[in-house]
């Protein structure tokens, strides 16, 4: 079974399983129901993976998941914005829902693996345990969106673009016409429009509240329309008037309605902690490197935690400014290869 979004990555990924001898099937999941402009769950995404089967000679199903996507991903990020944290749906929709209900979809029809468009690599040790890798293309890996796979669930995942670089990927769908070949990734949340913006996809389903912007000291300096849409790290939009030091939110608290500001300094960190965390493989203590964004760096830690705990903490070689809580952080090898681990920051 081929997860096929309807761009360039899932296609040229069942073009190349096809090629290596096996029986494919392309299965497009529906999971917004709503408006979308900017994501991968368009009607036109649809019909362009259905097309995109069509020439390749493959059947084409379609998964309407999208119950599961409202109670495990949009209604969690709706509730996190109310509570001030910053989720991640994109990696939430990984973990509850691709590769999820789709490896049981998988399971219950008789398909021997689940393989899609992501770029990451999955390989094994000498004594055959599975890891999971960087993608070949430093610039499109993915390996931090895929982070929460398992041994089990990594035994039946296929990866089939992980080991290429996307202009050859690209070159390879041209060369055979796929409608595909010149579409642009998709790069924000689907459910997320364009011309609305999380303002008001998030006004639509809860009461924005003004809240207070005051120093590290306590004193206020203005105030916020609407706390919800306020993040750790920001500096624009946060009530200010512009000229003097740049101020970054350093912290936000909803219950009291407070927004903190502070210098780049006031938000460095030495340490960090992860809740629900899991492991590819071992859980594992000690030397690491840690990163916290889609396309950040990967920045030298020490972690501990280990055996039977659901919570981590990080401790920086050097202060890092502070991850928002709600954001995936992702443990690798010091090799900054191999994907070993991750969680939420809290």
């Amino acid at each position: 079974m081929c997860a096929m979004s309807g761009g360039v990555d899932s296609s040229v990924a069942a073009l190349l399983l096809q090629r290596s001898g096996h029986d494919v099937v392309g299965v497009t999941m529906k999971l917004w129901g709503g408006d979308t402009d900017t994501g991968c769950c368009s009607v036109s995404d649809v019909d362009d993976a259905r097309r995109v089967a069509q020439q390749l000679g493959i059947d084409h199903l379609v998964f309407n998941f999208g119950d599961d996507f409202d109670e495990h991903v949009v209604a969690p990020y709706v509730r996190a914005h109310a509570e001030g944290i910053t989720p991640n749906p994109c990696i939430e929709c990984n973990r509850s829902v691709k590769f999820a209900r789709l490896a049981e979809r998988a399971d219950l029809l008789g398909f021997d693996a689940v393989a899609t468009g992501h770029h990451a690599r999955i390989g094994r040790t000498p004594d055959g345990r599975i890891t999971l890798e960087r993608g070949a293309d430093a610039a499109k890996d993915q390996s931090y969106v895929v982070h929460m796979l398992d041994q089990a669930r990594l035994s039946r995942t296929m990866f089939p673009v992980g080991g290429m670089q996307k202009a050859d990927l690209r070159a390879l769908a041209a060369s055979i016409d796929l409608r595909t070949a010149d579409k642009p990734d998709s790069q924000d949340v689907c459910f997320i429009t364009s011309t609305g913006g999380r303002t008001a996809f998030l006004g639509d389903r809860i009461p924005f509240r003004r809240g207070t912007v005051v120093d590290t000291h306590g004193s206020r300096l203005g105030e916020v329309d609407s706390i919800e849409l306020v993040t750790v790290g920001q500096r624009r939009g946060i009530g200010l008037p512009g000229g003097g030091p740049k101020r970054y939110v350093v912290d936000v608290d909803t219950g009291s309605g407070t927004v903190t500001v502070g210098t780049d300094a006031d938000l460095l960190r030495g340490e960090l902690v992860i809740d629900h965390v899991t492991w590819v493989d071992e859980a594992v203590t000690g030397d690491v490197l840690v990163q916290c964004s889609a396309h950040g760096t990967a920045r030298p830690a020490a972690v501990t935690g280990g055996p039977g705990s659901d919570s981590a903490t990080v401790r920086w070689r050097e202060p890092q400014r502070r991850t928002a809580p709600g954001q995936s952080v992702v443990l690798y090898d010091v090799t900054n290869t191999r994907v070993l681990g991750g969680g939420t920051c809290r």
